[in-house]
């Protein structure tokens, strides 16, 4: 296999689409979530394109981006895709893309570390944006905290 750092960005995409729906569906998976709607409506605050640009747009802000993976990221980014997005624009997919691509990289690289650490921020933007995903208390609910400190449940 190639170096990572020699693969083009849509496989470097392609493998941390993988490895971040994984973090994702552990972190829910082991929160107590088993119905397909509550897996689907949180998971989207990780993965969808419009969220995964949001946190890699706050990374580059703040600087949390070195160099080499500010490269990494650009490559997927630029990649041109057959593809077209279905929700989002092309400019927010790309983006995504690119975020992805930094995973695939980090992961490819045994960076186990980094990984870890930016997957601890993303969570933190989450809770941050969206409130705390709790553990499941009753069946067939879900319980978030909002921003503003209030409890929301979901009843199915």
């Amino acid at each position: 296999m190639k170096r990572p750092e020699e693969l083009n960005g849509s496989v470097l995409a392609f493998v941390g689409d993988a490895i971040l729906s994984l973090k994702v569906r552990t972190l829910l998976v082991e929160k107590g979530y088993t119905k397909p709607k509550d897996l689907q409506e949180l998971s989207v605050r990780y993965v969808s394109a419009k969220a995964q640009a949001k946190f890699v747009h706050r990374l580059i802000d703040d600087n949390e981006l070195n160099e080499e993976e500010l490269l990494i990221y650009r490559r997927g980014r630029n990649f041109k895709s057959d593809s077209v997005p279905k929700n989002t624009d092309v400019t927010t997919y790309r983006c995504a893309t690119g975020y992805e691509a930094l995973w695939g990289y980090w992961y490819l690289s045994n960076m186990t570390d980094r990984l870890e650490q930016i997957w601890n921020q993303m969570q933190t933007r989450v809770q941050e944006d969206y409130g705390t995903i709790y553990l499941r208390e009753k069946r067939g609910e879900t319980t978030t905290t909002n921003k503003n400190g209030s409890t929301e449940t979901d009843s199915e």
